[in-house]
Protein backbone atom coordinates (compact mmCIF):
# COMPACT_ATOMS: atom_id res chain seq x y z
CA UNK A 1 0.00 0.00 0.00
CA UNK A 2 1.51 3.29 -1.06
CA UNK A 3 1.39 6.44 1.00
CA UNK A 4 -2.11 7.81 0.43
CA UNK A 5 -2.41 10.18 3.37
CA UNK A 6 -4.28 9.30 6.54
CA UNK A 7 -4.41 5.48 6.56
CA UNK A 8 -6.65 3.54 8.89
CA UNK A 9 -5.90 -0.10 9.61
CA UNK A 10 -8.95 -2.12 10.67
CA UNK A 11 -7.89 -5.22 12.58
CA UNK A 12 -10.26 -8.15 12.99
CA UNK A 13 -7.95 -10.37 15.06
CA UNK A 14 -8.63 -11.15 18.69
CA UNK A 15 -5.92 -12.17 21.16
CA UNK A 16 -7.68 -15.30 22.37
CA UNK A 17 -4.40 -17.01 23.31
CA UNK A 18 -0.74 -16.17 23.82
CA UNK A 19 0.30 -17.11 20.28
CA UNK A 20 -2.28 -14.76 18.79
CA UNK A 21 -1.33 -11.99 21.21
CA UNK A 22 2.28 -12.27 19.99
CA UNK A 23 1.18 -12.26 16.33
CA UNK A 24 -0.97 -9.18 16.86
CA UNK A 25 1.87 -7.36 18.59
CA UNK A 26 4.27 -8.25 15.75
CA UNK A 27 1.80 -6.92 13.20
CA UNK A 28 1.42 -3.70 15.20
CA UNK A 29 5.18 -3.21 15.22
CA UNK A 30 5.36 -3.77 11.43
CA UNK A 31 2.74 -1.12 10.61
CA UNK A 32 3.78 2.50 10.08
CA UNK A 33 3.46 4.39 13.34
CA UNK A 34 1.30 7.12 11.77
CA UNK A 35 -1.45 4.69 10.72
CA UNK A 36 -4.59 4.82 12.85
CA UNK A 37 -5.85 1.43 14.05
CA UNK A 38 -9.43 0.41 14.71
CA UNK A 39 -10.21 -3.00 16.17
CA UNK A 40 -13.32 -4.61 14.74
CA UNK A 41 -13.55 -8.32 15.46
CA UNK A 42 -17.30 -8.32 14.65
CA UNK A 43 -18.57 -4.88 13.58
CA UNK A 44 -16.60 -4.48 10.36
CA UNK A 45 -19.15 -2.46 8.39
CA UNK A 46 -19.47 -0.04 11.28
CA UNK A 47 -15.67 0.26 11.59
CA UNK A 48 -15.40 1.21 7.92
CA UNK A 49 -17.91 4.01 8.51
CA UNK A 50 -16.04 5.17 11.64
CA UNK A 51 -12.76 5.26 9.70
CA UNK A 52 -14.35 7.41 7.01
CA UNK A 53 -15.94 9.72 9.58
CA UNK A 54 -12.58 10.10 11.32
CA UNK A 55 -11.01 11.39 8.11
CA UNK A 56 -9.31 8.29 6.76
CA UNK A 57 -8.10 8.75 3.20
CA UNK A 58 -7.64 4.99 2.75
CA UNK A 59 -8.33 1.83 4.72
CA UNK A 60 -6.75 -1.60 5.08
CA UNK A 61 -8.89 -4.39 6.53
CA UNK A 62 -6.89 -7.34 7.89
CA UNK A 63 -8.57 -9.73 7.54
CA UNK A 64 -11.84 -11.17 6.31
CA UNK A 65 -10.61 -14.67 7.17
CA UNK A 66 -10.52 -13.96 10.90
CA UNK A 67 -13.68 -11.88 10.68
CA UNK A 68 -15.69 -14.86 9.40
CA UNK A 69 -14.18 -17.01 12.15
CA UNK A 70 -15.18 -14.38 14.73
CA UNK A 71 -18.72 -14.26 13.33
CA UNK A 72 -19.01 -18.03 13.61
CA UNK A 73 -17.67 -17.90 17.16
CA UNK A 74 -20.27 -15.27 18.03
CA UNK A 75 -23.25 -16.67 16.09
CA UNK A 76 -22.46 -20.37 15.68
CA UNK A 77 -24.55 -21.79 12.87
CA UNK A 78 -27.02 -18.88 12.88
CA UNK A 79 -26.56 -18.18 9.19
CA UNK A 80 -29.08 -15.35 9.20
CA UNK A 81 -26.87 -13.34 11.59
CA UNK A 82 -23.72 -14.14 9.61
CA UNK A 83 -25.34 -13.23 6.29
CA UNK A 84 -26.67 -10.01 7.82
CA UNK A 85 -23.08 -9.06 8.68
CA UNK A 86 -21.98 -9.96 5.12
CA UNK A 87 -24.83 -7.84 3.70
CA UNK A 88 -23.90 -4.88 5.91
CA UNK A 89 -20.25 -5.07 4.83
CA UNK A 90 -21.10 -5.32 1.14
CA UNK A 91 -23.58 -2.47 1.41
CA UNK A 92 -20.89 -0.20 2.85
CA UNK A 93 -18.29 -1.32 0.31
CA UNK A 94 -20.58 -0.64 -2.67
CA UNK A 95 -20.67 3.05 -1.83
CA UNK A 96 -17.36 3.48 -0.01
CA UNK A 97 -15.84 6.77 -1.17
CA UNK A 98 -12.18 6.09 -0.30
CA UNK A 99 -9.71 3.35 -1.31
CA UNK A 100 -10.04 0.19 0.76
CA UNK A 101 -7.80 -2.86 0.64
CA UNK A 102 -9.34 -6.01 2.13
CA UNK A 103 -7.09 -8.95 2.97
CA UNK A 104 -8.48 -12.47 2.89
CA UNK A 105 -7.24 -16.02 2.50
CA UNK A 106 -8.31 -18.67 0.03
CA UNK A 107 -9.17 -21.72 2.12
CA UNK A 108 -11.14 -23.67 -0.49
CA UNK A 109 -8.15 -24.88 -2.48
CA UNK A 110 -6.88 -27.35 0.09
CA UNK A 111 -8.13 -30.49 1.74
CA UNK A 112 -11.84 -30.64 2.48
CA UNK A 113 -12.22 -30.10 6.25
CA UNK A 114 -13.09 -33.26 8.17
CA UNK A 115 -15.64 -31.56 10.40
CA UNK A 116 -18.96 -29.94 9.55
CA UNK A 117 -18.07 -26.56 11.10
CA UNK A 118 -14.82 -26.51 9.13
CA UNK A 119 -16.70 -27.10 5.91
CA UNK A 120 -19.23 -24.41 6.83
CA UNK A 121 -16.37 -21.99 7.55
CA UNK A 122 -14.72 -22.78 4.21
CA UNK A 123 -18.01 -22.26 2.38
CA UNK A 124 -18.88 -19.01 4.17
CA UNK A 125 -15.44 -17.50 3.60
CA UNK A 126 -15.55 -18.54 -0.06
CA UNK A 127 -18.95 -16.93 -0.46
CA UNK A 128 -17.81 -13.71 1.23
CA UNK A 129 -14.66 -13.60 -0.91
CA UNK A 130 -16.82 -13.93 -4.03
CA UNK A 131 -19.20 -11.21 -2.90
CA UNK A 132 -16.41 -8.78 -2.05
CA UNK A 133 -14.58 -9.58 -5.31
CA UNK A 134 -17.73 -8.81 -7.30
CA UNK A 135 -17.82 -5.32 -5.72
CA UNK A 136 -14.09 -4.64 -5.88
CA UNK A 137 -12.48 -2.76 -8.71
CA UNK A 138 -9.33 -4.83 -8.35
CA UNK A 139 -8.70 -8.34 -7.06
CA UNK A 140 -5.19 -9.74 -6.60
CA UNK A 141 -4.20 -13.16 -5.30
CA UNK A 142 -0.73 -13.48 -3.81
CA UNK A 143 1.02 -16.81 -4.32
CA UNK A 144 4.58 -17.22 -3.05
CA UNK A 145 4.78 -13.43 -2.73
CA UNK A 146 3.89 -12.91 -6.38
CA UNK A 147 0.71 -11.11 -7.46
CA UNK A 148 -1.79 -12.79 -9.73
CA UNK A 149 -4.18 -10.12 -11.01
CA UNK A 150 -7.69 -11.55 -11.29
CA UNK A 151 -9.57 -8.31 -11.89
CA UNK A 152 -8.49 -4.74 -12.48
CA UNK A 153 -10.32 -1.46 -12.98
CA UNK A 154 -8.71 -0.89 -16.37
CA UNK A 155 -9.21 -4.49 -17.38
CA UNK A 156 -5.62 -4.53 -18.67
CA UNK A 157 -4.46 -7.30 -16.36
CA UNK A 158 -5.98 -10.72 -15.88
Amino acid sequence: VTDVGQMTFIATAQALDEEMRIRIERHRMERPAHWRTLEAPLQLAEALEVARQQGAEAVVVDCLTLWVSNLMGEHGEDLSAIYAAFDALCSVLKQYPIPAWLVSNEVGSGVVPAFEMGRLYRDLLGELNQRVASIAGEVTVMIAGLPLFLKSIAGAQS
